[in-house]
């Protein structure tokens, strides 16, 4: 039997686009800077508005890109490292995590976080609300799980409302000896609430990291964490990065 020889199969236009695209946003256009029209790029790079669309579209899956509702497409901000693994052990808001506290209720937990907190029916928590920004844009928002037992030394006094009230749920949970904690990483869909704090529409591809806070043989509390999926890189510890695009 002979051997048959494939034809090299021609790049498609939008790739070659995509390319040349990229080579001006890392030379030309600084973080945040919104792109001209489509008119105007396509006139510029002298090809039809669908082949500009699919290039545009290839780079913001790539996370080159963003399209930000009322403000148009801007050139995207370096991916955020989240680190899920399991190796280094330390409380939310220790350090300089990265975390903005935004302020802190008490209220009932949804079902699974209860379960998983092991708090009886219709028991209230500290529920803590933290946003990660990076080059001045959220791109993730947490909402922390702390049972009253937990920070047994936190008082109506210690905690006014708002970021100080945070900071001191987060201040006394750091008390206790930190045992161990577990990680859940999970594709999702950004919901009304999670969109409108992301700046991201309805539906949008998010990335759920569910943390578990080990003390004393018990969960001592539980972190929800919703990153935008077109801005984050998940590390495992010594391992290679996993870039996930939406």
């Amino acid at each position: 039997m002979g051997t048959t020889q494939l034809e090299p199969v021609p790049e498609p236009k939008y790739q070659h686009l995509k390319t040349v695209i990229g080579q001006a946003l890392d030379s030309e256009f600084a973080v945040g800077e919104i792109l001209p029209n489509e008119r105007e790029l396509a006139a510029r790079f002298g090809v039809a508005r669908a082949t500009l669309r699919q290039a545009l579209e290839q780079l913001e899956l790539e996370g080159r890109l963003q399209r930000r509702r009322g403000v148009g497409t801007t050139v995207a901000p370096p991916r955020v490292g989240v680190d899920v693994s399991t190796t280094q052990h330390s409380w939310p808001g220790a350090g300089d995590d990265g975390w903005q506290s935004l302020d802190s209720a008490v209220d009932v937990p949804p079902p699974a976080v209860a379960g998983a907190l092991e708090t009886e029916a219709e028991e209230r928590v500290h529920i803590v609300r933290r946003l990660r920004v990076s080059h001045g844009q959220p791109v993730a928002a947490e909402l922390l799980y702390v049972p009253e037992g937990s920070v047994p030394g936190l008082t109506a006094i210690d905690a006014p409302a708002g970021p100080a009230r945070a900071r001191s749920v987060l201040r006394e949970l750091h008390h206790l000896a930190l045992e161990g904690q577990d990680r859940s990483v999970e594709l999702g869909s950004a919901r009304a609430d999670d969109a409108k704090e992301l700046d991201r529409l309805p539906g949008a591809p998010v990335l759920v990291v569910t943390t578990r806070y080990l003390s004393e043989g018990r969960t001592a509390a539980i972190s929800v964490a919703t990153y935008r999926a077109d801005t984050c890189r998940l590390t495992f510890g010594d391992s290679v990065d996993l870039v996930m695009a939406s």
